[in-house]
């Protein structure tokens, strides 16, 4: 987000408070830094995918905006509250407003596609079954899953279990959905669908959403905003427009597919 001064002679219209504040970020696992520095603030309601290279610190950062993972430095504003100053109780009631789709999906294959996504709501509502039982098949067709509860993740496709992970996310109705690479894995096709699937419900829930990504150049049809990781800084952040069209020679090089990622 750029920001500076209001124009001469005029006085500046303060927007929305962010939903997540980055500030000063620092992480570095023994002698190897990974995050030097990560300033970035995220708007209520807006899509924001993270990109960069491979090794390149995404999905550490993503971590720690989940709480899982301490700075050396800097901190993490949600609504206001330093997510990196929470503990205990307190972090695990901030943590109660997420959705989280992880890499690879990460179901439980002994439960079916029903159960997995009943699971975060029953440990997390206090709401009666009777209640909580219509909330999962709704989450399910809000998917295209309607008729796969009593299935196991062993016995649907690599798109459908991406979907159930997806609903099992959204099942609480959390006001931030993380997303890390998404749609790993998957042929083009589907890639195409699994994004449409979560612009659509993104439009629909209005949540904030932080997506980290790979790719390029298709993340740039349904991100409302670019930010760039590069060298455990953010080197630019903006519209997928500015960031297709940007002169930084770091930025050009990734997107054009130049540089040389690294094994994560």
């Amino acid at each position: 987000m750029t920001t500076g001064q209001p124009p001469s002679g005029g006085t500046a219209t303060p927007g929305p408070a962010p939903a997540i504040r980055i500030e000063g970020l620092h992480k570095r696992f023994g002698s190897q830094p990974v995050l030097r520095g990560v300033d970035l603030e995220i708007a209520p309601g807006e899509l924001m995918v993270i990109i960069g290279r491979s090794g390149g610190g995404k999905s550490v950062l993503l971590r720690h905006l989940l709480g899982l993972v301490r700075p050396d430095a800097g901190r993490i504003l949600m609504d206001g509250r330093d997510l990196t100053a929470l503990r205990g109780r307190e972090l695990d009631r901030v943590r109660e407003r997420f959705g989280v789709v992880f890499q690879g999906g990460a179901l439980f294959d002994s439960l079916t596609v029903f159960q997995n996504v009943l699971f975060p709501i029953k440990e997390k509502s206090r709401l009666r079954m009777s209640a909580i039982l219509p909330r999962v098949q709704e989450a399910l067709t809000q998917v295209g899953l309607a008729d796969m509860g009593h299935k196991f993740p062993a016995e649907i496709s690599g798109g459908m279990r991406k979907r159930v992970a997806i609903a099992r996310a959204l099942v609480t109705e959390p006001h931030v959905v993380f997303l890390d690479e998404p749609t790993t894995g998957l042929d083009p096709i589907l890639v195409n669908s699994i994004h449409h699937l979560i612009v659509e419900l993104h439009r629909k829930f209005n949540f904030t959403a932080v997506m980290v990504s790979h790719e390029i150049p298709e993340i740039f049809r349904i991100a409302t905003r670019v930010a760039m990781l590069h060298d455990g800084r953010i080197r630019e952040v903006g519209t997928p427009a500015r960031i297709e069209g940007s002169e930084d020679p770091a930025v050009k090089q990734f997107i054009q597919g130049e540089v040389e990622t690294q094994a994560t």
